[in-house]
């Protein structure tokens, strides 16, 4: 292959360089007890980086010039290393590289893993936005860090339905720790933040979808005086003038003039323009200097079939009160920034090409899998010399 210089090394497969590999991996090596792991875990992200076809156990072997599977199954069951260090190791690597207080946000999202029987941990007939309909699957929630800088994810947790977290002969099969309780996934959420916040990394917002728009979360975020854009379903209710209203309701009383055309952002084929609204709510027991807003997304009407009826996405907001409705609309965009995470990493690093169990197992390999990823993106992030940072806080 071509050697070509960039701004740690050489190439490595065509986008990742070895220096950087080698970077992440020393930052790493003090979670591992033995140096044979160590050094194998370095060649298992080389081998998710590289152009294995599959990336499972089996071919990961073979890329490796192993003559079967049982080294690699060790590294991810039996051998004597820290995930949860290494997740930490990951998360600073993220800050560190990517990090951007005036554009930084979080983006949690959930994922999901089409799985055949009921051995996999956390494994029922459930619904995710990957498969789009309910399917036999395990689900993850995951936590992406974004700036102008780059995005990458910081943290994941899988979720177990209750079915799980109730049965003391699956739970001792898969792996599952006595102390691991039944957890929502907003409370996966909720618990990956706090790690996020205690380690103070540098973001100003944080956006999600409906599941994560519940008021627990909402309420918990607004305690720890973190600005958020969080999407509610239409059938979310709020109090107006006296009497409970659902957002669709609300949305549906904004005059004409009220709504703006603005681009929340780039995607694959150009600006992603919709039409806003915005409604600041009078609520009296906002922090000083916050304010609370709902927010309306409509899509643009369809040329070759005006006809067709809008699609209205709900939005609840907090945050200072001198943001601007640009501004906000611009922080609301980011989510779909984990969206093409979801797909870089599963069809560049294998973060869907495991073949384990264990609850275990299922951690140690996407951890390692999000550190490929981020070593990817960080490569990326350096050869494109992205422009400079812009607020998200309001407009300059």
């Amino acid at each position: 292959m071509a050697e070509q210089e960039t701004w740690t090394g050489h190439v490595l497969d065509g986008a990742v360089t070895t220096q950087a590999l080698d970077q992440v991996h020393r930052r790493i090596g003090r979670s591992f007890h033995r140096r044979e792991m160590r050094e194998r875990a370095r060649r298992y992200m080389a081998g998710l980086l590289g152009q294995v076809p599959r990336k499972n156990s089996w071919q990961l072997a073979e890329a490796l010039g192993e003559a079967g599977p049982q080294g690699v199954q060790r590294l991810l069951t039996d051998a004597g290393w820290d995930a949860e260090a290494v997740r930490d190791d990951l998360r600073g690597y993220v800050v560190e590289q990517l990090g951007d207080r005036a554009s930084g946000v979080l983006v949690v999202d959930e994922t999901g893993f089409l799985k055949k029987g009921a051995k996999s941990a956390g494994v029922a007939r459930q619904y995710s936005g990957t498969a789009g309909r309910r399917e036999n699957q395990q689900i993850g929630v995951f936590l992406l860090y974004a700036s102008e800088r780059g995005a990458a994810f910081v943290d994941r947790a899988l979720y177990l339905p209750e079915g799980w977290t109730a049965d003391a002969t699956r739970r001792a099969e898969a792996h599952i720790p006595p102390e691991v309780a039944f957890a929502t996934k907003g409370d996966l959420a909720r618990t990956m933040l706090a790690r996020a916040f205690a380690a103070d990394i540098p973001a100003g917002w944080v956006v999600g979808d409906t599941v994560y728009g519940s008021d627990e979360l909402r309420g918990w975020l607004e305690g720890q005086d973190r600005a958020y854009v969080l999407a509610v379903p239409s059938t979310h209710a709020m109090w107006s003038r006296g009497r409970a209203r659902t957002v669709a309701e609300l949305a549906a009383a904004v005059p004409a003039h009220a709504w703006a055309r603005l681009s929340a952002g780039e995607g694959s084929q150009g600006p992603r323009w919709y039409d806003w609204a915005w409604i600041r709510l009078p609520y009296a027991d906002v922090a000083a200097g916050r304010t609370q807003w709902l927010l309306v997304r409509r899509s643009l009407p369809d040329r070759q079939q005006p006809e067709t009826p809008p699609e209205l996405k709900y939005y609840r907001a907090y945050g200072p009160e001198e943001t601007t409705l640009s501004a906000l609309v611009r922080v609301a965009g980011q989510r779909w920034r984990i969206e093409e995470a979801f797909e870089q990493a599963k069809g560049e690093v294998g973060l869907d090409e495991y073949e384990v169990r264990r609850y275990d197992a299922w951690a140690r390999h996407i951890t390692l899998a999000l550190l490929a990823h981020a070593t990817l993106e960080v490569t990326r992030a350096h050869l494109t010399q992205p422009a400079q940072p812009t607020a998200l806080k309001g407009e300059a």
